[in-house]
């Protein structure tokens, strides 16, 4: 069905939160709801300000509530801010709603070490209840559950509630999600195999009846990536062995208290893999002794077959059915396993590391994950993927001992699956160019899958781009002649701006290199750091406003990709401008190549480059270029200070209809943001 636009158009959408659609929000609600009467999905590139929040709601609750069947729409987000944001969006809708419409019931989830103080990491309770009345806590807690479905409530809000009853806010808030309509909570519950087996049966969510709607989408095949990252190292090793030993003192107490049966078969099975794991210790060591004395001197990684590392587990394996015969594992059949398959080996050490239950240091905030989880992670993918070319380990001799890290080339692997057992999904971001690249990396159905790239609302004049057509940070480039000709263009832009300023640099060596010494005339420099917390993070904007009203004005100074340039919301108009220093693409590296060699075989050779190099890159230049423009009211002038920008592998990968301009020298960049300040102020 052709959307329909103009007066009337809002009539056709129930959920809306707006009385009126804003410019392509309809279209956006028309394709997105189309594509999941179909069972289908829907890519949408749409820009800040189009209102996206709000027109996924409209068209997954309108599907939702026509399906004869319970269906729960699972809301995925990475950042804490967007919940308060859908919050709010349901809040709208729930006050425009018909007569006679059920309001949306909502439940808003963080991860638990945000909603819980306390967590022992041995049994995995939390003392949110302590020294509450057992008696009525399950009636407290359907009190609590009414109380979060009446009224869109903010986590924040359930927190402060739950502690006043005496209840776990996370429990509570899994235990009210069967009944709600959305559930907004991380990419995890759905992308992460271990989180998803655990969370949805017992928040009562079936897969199969769900409508996924991912937000910032373009960070979807990186998060489902990291979610597979895990290395291994000689101490890692060692501590596996130390924990497991652990592990077999708790069953061993346990037995001796209640004889059980279970606990029999689960005590020969960790001795088992404990005796593996002390002869693992050594082969493993070895094999790190050989890769390091690989490396050619100019060298600091390599490829490491997987067949390398399985090898190391058949071999303890072995060794230790000819020393024992798997005596170990004792004579009755009946009782335990007599004989573990050379197949399931690896598959039976990863169960047992991931059931190991230790007593952990909680103040060591690196520490909250076993080793054994770690190891038994890598051991399952090495299962999983053993047969295909989507896994690729990489050794490094960084670090003392230095490491093996696991590296999952194909997100569609996991993803492909997980979105074919939905009923349906919206996935948007305002970075999701081209939308055809993400739909063929996360593998969605070819048949079933609809992209369309809408248009911004905000007129282009309000955030003109300026390249530099004379500076670059191409390596063969680099030199302190070329630093200072970037520096002259950033002090030319603070020269004709009145306001604060954001610069973006491709690394944080180049951060260093190019702004942490400079002096810049009119401005004070606040530079990111690694080290900052969520807390450093969260003042800049206030910072920013109060320096504003003071008449100082502040140069931020960040790096592409982190907290600065995608984890902050610079509402109320706070920067004037964003200048973005180079291209952020990836270094050469091991796992750099091995990811163009896939994709190159999967997508082609023409998509490799721009799939895993140009594209990647230039995305997180836009997300930098959309930080300062959050409302139509919104004016900034973006500068890019790299004439690479304005080359073809570049330039295709910019949205069709933006248009650049450019600046040979300072003088030209100073006059050209005079004029625009002059003539464009804000709303």
């Amino acid at each position: 069905m052709k959307p329909r636009t103009g007066v009337g158009a809002e009539s056709d959408f129930r959920f809306l939160a707006h009385e009126t659609p804003r410019p392509g929000q309809i279209d956006m609600i028309y394709e997105s709801r189309e594509a999941l009467r179909m069972n289908g999905y829907h890519l949408a590139a749409a820009p800040t300000g189009i209102g996206k929040t709000a027109a996924s709601l409209a068209a997954a609750l309108e599907i939702s509530r026509e399906s004869e069947e319970s269906v729960h729409i699972l809301f995925l987000t990475g950042r804490q801010s967007q919940h308060r944001i859908v919050i709010e969006t349901v809040r709208q809708i729930n006050s425009r709603i018909n007569i006679g419409v059920s309001k949306v019931k909502v439940v808003d989830l963080i991860g638990r070490e945000s909603m819980c103080e306390f967590i022992d990491m041995q049994t995995g309770k939390c003392d949110c209840e302590k020294g509450s009345s057992e008696g009525s806590k399950f009636a407290r807690r359907d009190e609590m559950s009414d109380y979060i479905l009446e009224h869109p409530r903010h986590v924040e809000e359930t927190i402060e509630k739950c502690k006043i009853w005496g209840l776990c806010a996370w429990s509570t808030c899994r235990f009210a999600a069967k009944d709600c309509d959305i559930l907004v909570c991380d990419y995890n519950h759905i992308f992460s195999d271990n989180v998803r087996e655990n969370s949805l049966p017992s928040m009562g969510i079936n897969l199969e009846n769900t409508i996924i709607v991912v937000d910032e989408a373009h960070n979807l095949p990186d998060r489902i990536r990291m979610n597979m990252e895990r290395i291994v190292t000689p101490t890692i090793v060692r501590n596996t062995a130390m924990e497991l030993e652990e592990y077999l003192g708790h069953l061993e107490h346990d037995y001796q208290r209640n004889m059980s049966t279970a606990v029999a078969k689960e005590m020969e099975l960790v001795d088992w893999t404990f005796e593996i794991m002390k002869l693992v210790r050594s082969k493993v060591a070895d094999l790190f002794s050989r890769l390091h004395s690989e490396l050619g001197y100019d060298k600091d990684e390599s490829m490491v077959e997987i067949s390398q590392l399985t090898n190391v587990f058949h071999s303890a394996c072995d060794e230790y059915e000819g020393l024992s015969g798997q005596k170990k594992l004792g004579q009755d059949e009946k009782l335990i396993i007599t004989k573990v398959k050379k197949d399931d080996r690896i598959s039976k050490i990863s169960e047992v590391l991931n059931r190991v239950k230790i007593e952990i240091d909680s103040e060591e905030e690196e520490a909250m994950e076993p080793d054994a989880y770690r190891l038994g992670h890598i051991l399952d993918c090495l299962v999983k993927f053993s047969q295909s070319s989507a896994l690729s380990l990489v050794f490094s001799n960084k670090g003392k001992e230095g490491k093996i890290t696991s590296h999952l080339l194909d997100p569609g692997i996991v993803s492909g699956k997980l979105f074919s057992s939905a009923k349906g999904a919206i996935l948007m971001s305002g970075t999701l160019y081209p939308p055809q690249m993400y739909s063929d990396i996360l593998n969605l159905p070819k048949d079933k899958t609809t992209k369309s790239e809408y248009k911004s609302p905000f007129a282009s004049e309000r955030r003109p781009v300026l390249v530099a057509t004379d500076v670059s940070t191409k390596y063969n480039e680099r030199s302190e002649l070329m630093w200072n000709k970037i520096r002259s263009h950033i002090q030319a832009l603070i020269d004709g701006s009145t306001g604060h300023l954001a610069v973006f640099c491709p690394s944080y060596k180049l951060l260093d290199e190019i702004l942490e010494e400079v002096y810049f005339k009119g401005v004070k420099k606040v530079v990111e750091s690694r080290d900052w917390s969520k807390n450093d993070i969260d003042k800049i904007v206030g910072m920013l406003r109060d320096e504003r009203s003071k008449e100082n004005r502040i140069l931020l100074c960040g790096v592409f990709g982190a907290r600065l340039s995608e984890g902050i919301d610079y509402s109320d108009g706070v920067l004037d401008g964003v200048v973005c220093i180079g291209i952020p693409n990836p270094p050469p590296s091991v796992l750099s190549s091995a990811l163009k060699e896939y994709a190159s075989d999967k997508f082609g050779k023409n998509n490799a480059w721009r799939y895993t190099v140009t594209q990647p890159a230039i995305n997180s230049i836009l997300q930098a270029m959309g930080r300062p423009i959050r409302s139509i009211n919104d004016r900034a002038l973006i500068m890019l200070l790299d004439k690479r920008n304005r080359d073809q592998n570049y330039a295709r990968c910019y949205p069709v209809n933006m248009k650049m301009n450019a600046t040979s020298n300072p003088e030209t960049t100073t006059s050209f943001a005079k004029r625009f300040f002059r003539k464009v102020k804000p709303n």
